[in-house]
């Protein structure tokens, strides 16, 4: 039996110690099981604490906690882990009881020095026990500037999107309000700047999947729903001025489900690699055409027929709207409009759009929100 119990505790060992490489250290998007069933497990918990308040705030604040508690739960099961291992390793090559091999165990992970008296055939165990516990703290304090300096990277463009395509963003309302104050022409460099966010995000957000909880300062702001809102634009600036449209509309579309498929890729969430533009979408051919029908009310111009136009724009989103809703599903963004269902009860939240407060005689007259 004690060799079963070595046996045991050092394959646990390598089973926490592999857990903690691929999350923290190995530069490479990596699936974690251990990482990926503690954040399901809190995720279902908060979100069960919200469901009898109801609603999508009830559940933003309660999941506002879900990244910080899957920080916290990850160290406590690594260390929780070791010295399980590092028990079973004590007691099963030695003679030590139960009692003393745990005492021992968590004396030489938890602290600087450890318990063993003149055991001398039990100290490397020790001292690797003794190693590991600041390394994996070390470790875990290393890493929480990176998840910030991300989070900040991101959540600075997506409060910058908010004044372009309201609050939630969404992408018809980005290119109405570019035709509303005369600032198409900021729409390509608007494109390269997502661009460049969409390659960041999909480094940052396989490699660090824990950042997928962590939400923005305001409830009806996400990164998810911002750069959905930037793809439907740009694929909806292409299939109506195909002529016009700039270049980096096709770019960003296509770092965007890039970035969503390395995502996926890390969570292990399948997806077509090379899906058939005709393949049907969720998006359905009305809400389309009302979206169309509020850009052009509000000037944005039409090079090609509103129906011949759909067709372009389905074969664009198709690339990217089943990701895009399981990602918006799994991170419990806002509900904003064209992001698809989530997995609590709550109404679609349309963009808000500023009052006009310019003269009544200089006023165009404003399409419908």
């Amino acid at each position: 039996m004690r060799l079963i119990h070595t046996v045991v505790g050092a394959l646990l060992l390598l089973l926490v110690v592999g857990s903690i490489l691929r999350t923290l250290v190995v530069p490479r998007g990596l699936y974690s099981a251990l990482v990926n069933r503690l954040w399901a497990v809190l995720r279902g918990v908060l979100r069960l604490s919200a469901a009898p308040i109801g609603g999508y705030r009830a559940q933003d604040r309660a999941l506002t906690w879900l990244a910080p508690l899957v920080l916290l739960g990850m160290l406590g099961v690594w260390l929780s882990g070791m010295l399980t291992a590092y028990t079973l390793i004590l007691h099963g090559t030695s003679e030590l009881s139960w009692s003393v091999a745990i005492r021992e165990a968590g004396s030489s992970l938890f602290t600087l020095g450890y318990a063993s008296g003149e055991r001398l055939q039990l100290s490397a165990i020790d001292f690797m026990a003794a190693a590991s516990g600041p390394l994996v703290i070390a470790l875990q304090i290393s890493y929480l500037p990176t998840l910030y300096a991300a989070y900040q990277r991101r959540e600075t463009e997506v409060t910058l999107l908010q004044s372009r395509a309201g609050e939630p963003a969404w992408g018809p309302e980005l290119l109405a309000r570019q035709s509303l104050v005369d600032t198409e022409t900021a729409l390509p460099q608007l494109y390269r700047d997502w661009e460049r966010l969409a390659a960041d995000i999909g480094e940052s957000h396989s490699n660090y999947p824990v950042l997928l909880s962590f939400r923005s300062p305001q409830p009806n702001r996400s990164w998810v729903v911002a750069l959905i809102s930037v793809m439907d634009a740009a694929a909806l600036h292409l299939a109506l001025c195909p002529r016009s449209a700039p270049a980096e509309a096709r770019l960003v579309i296509r770092a965007g489900f890039t970035a969503m498929r390395d995502i996926a890729r890390s969570l292990r969430i399948p997806f077509d690699h090379d899906p058939d533009p005709d393949v049907p979408i969720r998006l359905s051919y009305a809400e389309y055409l009302g979206a169309v029908a509020m850009i052009t009310a509000a000037g944005f111009p039409r090079e090609r027929p509103v129906e011949d136009a759909w067709a372009h724009f389905h074969g664009w989103r198709v690339n990217y709207e089943a990701l895009a809703y399981e990602l918006a599903r799994r991170s419990d963004a806002v509900p904003a409009l064209w992001t698809g269902p989530r997995d609590f009860r709550a109404p679609v939240i349309p963009p808000t759009r500023p009052t006009d407060r310019r003269p009544t005689a200089n006023r165009p007259p404003l399409p419908p929100a």
